[in-house]
């Protein structure tokens, strides 16, 4: 399964969200003539008779699961049993129907907070379960961590070539700029936006403004899916081991969310003061990904922060309601 194009029928679950949508474009850009897709109307992928008729009917080749119910450092602390069910659920149903559908390759994607809050930087996929998860997104961490382990289970009871991929902090195009459920980099995207706006003289950011984080752009994330799921069977799984199948996707670098904020601010416009509230949860100290796996497979990022972060904006202002 070399090319796009000899993937057969694709099913990209979670077509609408960020990372789905940018796998979608990935795709039809490299002439993929077969991308199944179906909204949350037309498929609840909760419902598990559902998704199982689903896949009995299309005869799928190939599947990228990046549904989930996602959301930044508020949302998780304040629903945790929405995030475990709800995405415990997708990817059991996902995982389930494939193999009995007898799909023949699938990439499931997780998150980088399934590591340790504390863990020896950079961190390497082995650090997995080698220590207490971060409190405000445990729960999400641990559906992430169960659909690792199934993949890794099917693949040791039936053979299953299920693979996953860890991408570290995403963001691009689709992404959520709600500041009640978003990610750090949108989230202050819209606060800076807002303040140049309205006039306002400050920004208030959660937290100390030390912690450091890797971001990367969504179309390299759906770049290095791509790749990674073309892979020969013989060399994604000589890269890994049954016990610790998935690879990490990240850039190589981080920033402290400070020089963050301080690039949002050159980015768009805002020239007040940025005031940081310690009494807000900094979250985990550090999350940098060692990316050494997928440099090895032949991959690596291709768009810079500071691009990034520009043509981000652009799209947030062409497309995001601000009213």
């Amino acid at each position: 399964m070399p090319a796009s194009s000899e993937q057969g029928r694709v099913f990209v679950a979670g077509h609408r969200g960020m990372v789905g949508s940018a796998i979608v474009r990935r795709l039809r850009e490299r002439g993929q003539p077969e991308v199944i897709t179906r909204s949350r109307q037309e498929l609840d992928l909760t419902r598990q008779a559902d998704v199982e008729a689903f896949f009995a009917g299309q005869s799928i080749n190939t599947v990228y699961l990046a549904a989930a119910r996602v959301g930044g450092i508020k949302a998780n602390n304040e629903f945790p049993a929405d995030f475990i069910t709800e995405n415990l659920q997708i990817q059991t149903n996902v995982i389930e129907s494939a193999h009995r559908a007898g799909v023949q390759r699938l990439l499931f994607l997780g998150s980088s907070c399934i590591y340790p809050r504390v863990a020896e930087q950079p961190m390497s996929e082995d650090a997995l379960m080698t220590g207490p998860l971060e409190e405000t997104n445990e729960a999400y961490a641990v559906a992430k961590i169960a659909g690792i382990k199934m993949c890794e289970a099917y693949r040791r009871q039936f053979g299953s070539d299920f693979r996953s991929a860890m991408p570290t902090n995403l963001y691009g195009p689709n992404d959520n700029f709600d500041l009640e459920t978003s990610h750090v980099l949108p989230a202050l995207l819209r606060k800076f936006h807002q303040a140049v706006k309205s006039g306002a003289h400050s920004v208030a950011v959660w937290g100390s403004g030390r912690p450091r984080r890797e971001f990367l752009h969504v179309d390299d994330m759906a770049a290095a899916s791509c790749h990674l799921i073309a892979l020969s069977e013989e060399r994604y799984w000589s890269a890994v081991d049954d016990h610790c199948s998935h690879i990490n996707v990240g850039c190589g670098s981080d920033v402290s969310i400070a020089e963050l904020a301080e690039m949002i601010a050159s980015v768009t416009g805002f020239e007040g003061q940025i005031e940081y509230d310690p009494s807000m949860p900094d979250g985990t100290p550090r999350k940098l990904l060692d990316i050494s796996r997928l440099e090895a497979l032949g991959w690596a990022p291709e768009i810079p922060l500071q691009r990034g972060i520009s043509e981000t904006y652009r799209w947030m202002s062409d497309h995001w309601n601000d009213g």
